[in-house]
């Protein structure tokens, strides 16, 4: 009988440890659930530099993301996350878990901006664009232009005349980048992302004895002459067999770099008389250097040039070009088009 009131006694302990550990473990669990499943509002969340994970555990507290600090620093001991917990601009609300935070947190999730760099701007162009979208300043991003980078390809810049030896190299595409993110961080983004598209197109300007300075020139051109995509193979055809002759290349939009006017501008007879190595009206072969930051459609098309007789082009008002193979054939398209 006494053996039986023991096991009894023995049985309801384990059960009452049993529950007890059930109840700690479903608290636990609860711990790490969202504290309000229904608040989808976002809350702004700036972890500074060298914050400890206690600091980080602190700053949810208190913007009541989580329950509680201590079950949030073991959850990430646990996980091996306390130590790489990222600096930041983060978003978060209050129907996101403990897991999903700390996850977030250690992969650096940060808020991100994006913005577009259009072909054809000029690395003023668009240093003019992000400081309008309050990505940085105008006067930080010359200080990024003039910073030293060190790249193959940059090693033949030599634009002379006060212009950014970049020029030509900042490749237009959209970027994603942190919110944070410094303006020599994204000059670097827009030079890698040049040196990955140059890749494909090194050996075959090699091949044809051209400098990646001259493909990148003569692409500049063709990417602020040519309107219409089906143009440029055509205008870069004119420009080899302009250059093939010896004749002046006589393109307005190297007039236009050189007196540092906007592409829009027009071209007066007064503003070829400017005497600089990128006026093309004055001095034969290419101009000194780029005059844009071309895409990757105006860079092959620089190694692609169509095969034809033409050596003349005017602007028929909508964006397309008159195409001739005389100069007699030119003047009368240009009576036709701008007279």
């Amino acid at each position: 009988m006494i053996k039986t009131k023991s096991s009894r006694v023995i049985i309801l302990a384990i059960l009452l440890i049993l529950g007890i550990s059930l109840a700690g473990y479903h608290m636990l669990l609860m711990q790490l659930e969202p504290v309000d499943p229904s608040d989808s509002k976002y809350i702004d969340i700036r972890i500074e530099e060298n914050s400890t994970a206690t600091e980080v555990a602190q700053l949810l507290h208190r913007h009541q993301l989580i329950r509680n600090t201590d079950v949030f620093l073991a959850y990430c001991r646990h996980k091996g996350l306390d130590s790489s917990l990222k600096a930041g601009h983060y978003q978060f609300n209050r129907s996101q878990s403990l897991p999903e935070i700390a996850a977030a947190i250690a992969a650096g999730r940060v808020m991100t901006i994006s913005f577009t760099i259009p072909e054809g701007y000029t690395v003023e162009k668009i240093g003019r664009l992000l400081d309008e979208k309050g990505i940085c300043t105008f006067v930080e991003w010359q200080d990024a232009i003039n910073a030293t980078y060190d790249y193959p390809f940059l090693q033949q810049a030599n634009p002379g005349e006060g212009k950014p030896y970049l020029e030509g190299f900042l490749f237009p595409d959209t970027y994603v980048i942190a919110e944070d993110t410094s303006a020599v961080e994204i000059v670097k983004a827009m030079l890698e992302n040049f040196q990955k598209t140059w890749e494909e197109y090194e050996q075959e300007a090699i091949n044809q004895g051209l400098t990646v300075y001259d493909t990148v020139i003569i692409a500049s051109m063709i990417e602020r002459e040519a309107m219409v995509d089906r143009e440029r193979e055509l205008i870069s055809g004119v420009i080899k067999n302009r250059l093939q002759k010896g004749m002046l290349l006589q393109v307005d939009a190297t007039v236009l770099y050189s007196l540092g006017k906007d592409e829009k501008d027009v071209v007066y007879l007064k503003d070829l008389e400017i005497d600089s190595p990128y006026n093309t009206y004055k001095y034969a072969g290419l101009p000194q250097g780029p005059i844009a930051c071309p895409g990757q459609a105006a860079i092959h098309a620089a190694l692609h040039p169509e095969k034809h007789d033409y050596y003349y082009y005017v602007s028929r008002g909508d964006g397309s070009h008159h195409f001739s193979k005389t100069y007699s054939e030119h003047l009368q398209a240009k009576a036709q088009y701008l007279d």
